[in-house]
């Protein structure tokens, strides 16, 4: 039988799982809904009647995924899954602030040259790291070990020449062990180092300070914060400038997290054929190990580190970007306004008991007054949702809204793909797509722009966004609009 959505409103819906398990809830309008193919809720479903799952939220930006769909939440209180985090362990947003007016950017030769400052120091590409930029942080082996284990420490980040009170702006500055120790991940990265998975370490953390490729970005946008007053009050405690320059970025734990990651599904797979475990589905992507087991203290040991090494590298990140700013604009201002993972998996209260919530591409979206936001920045406002569209749809920032909770306070991490990348680089055409970012125009460091990444290859972001008001899950704030984005391409403008 074919995987059936029941609408219960004009943006939510239930997807039935078996009698014996509740339904995978659904978020987005019946617009959004018809995007959900078979394969997309046939994962869903299988997630949901995995061991231990207890809840299973889709969202509008959903798409067949590894073992669970891309933008879905997950939530167990006795089991940790690697699918629904993947392999790109917290793969995240951040948005830094400056304090440049948008005129500062409107001449093209300007542009080019903040493009060519930010790539003599933030290399793009598989693999590519500070050793192949000009002027990218060296990083040694103590303090890539460092960012491993602590994370955004005040001793990492001075380190790295980045501003420590950026530590306040994130979503998690830190992860620790199974154990909730420091001395738990130094132990195990001591273990890894010791066999096959880090065997080039000093190269492997060169990639701090790196983009990646992929549907990583960065951009520079323009801050157009919503015309009232709710808005306005919020942009100003998130410390958004309207009509000012900001700069979005969007990537993850580069080579590390997928090492780590790797490293898990296999080991875990192996288990699985050892014990003659049945598969969630029947599908070895939604491996899983039950919580206190050796085998998942293992893989929260690894996913912490992993989100460790993409906490340090958005913010040094940021730091290089506010400096080839300053660079090419003297006296450049900027602060972080927030940085906010879309590919992880926290312990959070759910109905009352502690679970693993995994977020597979969702964000997280704690309203005003949720306990976990007290003695943070944004304990009476929420905290800044960072969602990216596409360069020319613009991406948004907004707020959670109370009936988050029915998502398990989770919403989606952009406009989702529409297109696969091999359908969209055989069916698209790339003069019409280089031709509408110069109509835009909004310039890039791509000599030709990647086909899988042209906007037509994603889900229609204002649909999405409706959504998500619809559903009373978040409002919006402001939105950014692109004046140039750095992507990798085979065809990069040095």
């Amino acid at each position: 039988m074919e995987p059936r959505i029941i609408p219960t409103g004009e943006a939510t819906a239930i997807l039935p799982a078996g009698d014996h398990h509740s339904p995978v809830k659904v978020f987005g309008t019946e617009k959004i809904r018809d995007t959900f193919d078979d394969l997309c809720l046939q994962q869903a479903i299988n997630s949901r009647c995995a061991p231990g799952v207890t809840d299973v939220v889709l969202n509008p930006d959903a798409h067949c995924g590894y073992g669970a769909p891309i933008g879905c939440v997950l939530a167990s209180p006795t089991h940790i899954y690697p699918g629904p985090v993947g392999f790109d362990i917290k793969c995240s947003m951040s948005l830094l602030q400056t304090d440049l007016p948008e005129d500062a950017v409107i001449d093209e030769g300007v542009r080019r040259k903040l493009i060519h400052a930010i790539c003599r120091r933030i290399p793009t590409g598989m693999g590519k790291g500070a050793r192949d930029v000009p002027k990218g942080r060296r990083i040694d082996e103590k303090i890539g070990s460092a960012a491993m284990t602590e994370g955004a420490s005040s001793g990492v980040l001075a380190s790295l020449g980045i501003p420590v009170d950026w530590a306040d702006r994130c979503e998690d500055a830190f992860h620790r062990g199974h154990d909730d120790s420091v001395d738990a991940l130094k132990q195990r990265l001591y273990d890894l180092r010791q066999g096959k998975t880090f065997r080039r370490f000093r190269e492997t953390v060169q990639q701090l300070g790196s983009l990646g490729g992929g549907n990583h970005f960065g951009e520079c946008e323009i801050v157009e914060v919503n015309n009232d007053d709710a808005a306005r009050e919020t942009a100003d405690a998130f410390g958004l400038r309207n009509g000012c320059v900001a700069f979005l970025s969007h990537c993850g734990s580069r080579g590390i997290g997928h090492r780590l990651a790797s490293g898990q599904f296999r080991v875990l797979e192996e288990k699985f054929q050892q014990w003659g475990i049945p598969l969630p589905g029947n599908d070895k992507q939604l491996v899983y190990a039950p919580l206190g087991s050796d085998e998942a203290d293992s893989y929260i040991d690894d996913m912490a580190m992993g989100a460790n090494f993409a906490t340090v590298n958005h913010l040094l990140i940021n730091a290089l970007v506010l400096e080839a700013f300053a660079e090419v604009i003297p006296g450049t201002k900027g602060k972080l306004v927030y940085f906010i993972s879309h590919n992880i998996a926290r312990n959070e209260i759910v109905n009352n008991r502690e679970s693993w919530v995994h977020r597979k591409g969702a964000t997280r979206a704690f309203p005003a007054g949720h306990p976990a936001l007290r003695r943070t920045p944004f304990e009476h406002t929420g905290h800044p949702i960072l969602l990216p569209g596409n360069p020319q749809a613009g991406s948004a920032v907004m707020v959670a809204s109370k009936g988050a909770k029915e998502s398990l306070y989770s919403v989606n991490h952009g406009a989702g793909r529409m297109l696969g990348r091999r359908r969209a680089i055989k069916e698209l055409d790339q003069k019409h797509v280089d031709d509408s970012f110069a109509a835009a125009d909004i310039l890039t460091n791509c000599r030709r722009y990647p086909k899988d990444e042209a906007p037509a290859a994603y889900k229609d972001f204002e649909e999405v966004l409706q959504s998500v008001k619809q559903a009373d899950l978040a409002t919006e704030v402001a939105r950014l609009r692109a004046r140039f984005v750095i992507k990798d391409s085979a065809d990069a403008d040095d």
